[in-house]
């Protein structure tokens, strides 16, 4: 039987390192995370970026209003 049957594992990506990490490995403040595999915490500062960006675009717009 394969070890890792069961197992729940999450992925972080570490700030300090750019390491994709397994949970356990470093300190949570050096952390993005969790992530469900290690491909999405790889593009963690991506994922970070787009969120940012689409964020401020609708922070933009609700201060711009809408006045139609």
């Amino acid at each position: 039987m394969r070890e890792d049957v069961g197992r729940n594992t999450r992925y972080y990506f570490n700030i300090r390192t750019h390491q994709v990490e397994e949970e356990g490995q470093s300190k949570a403040s050096e952390l993005l995370g969790p992530y469900p595999d290690p491909e999405s915490a790889a593009r963690a500062l991506e994922s970070v970026r787009e969120r940012e960006d689409r964020k401020s675009a609708e922070d933009r717009e609700w201060r711009d209003g809408d006045d139609g």
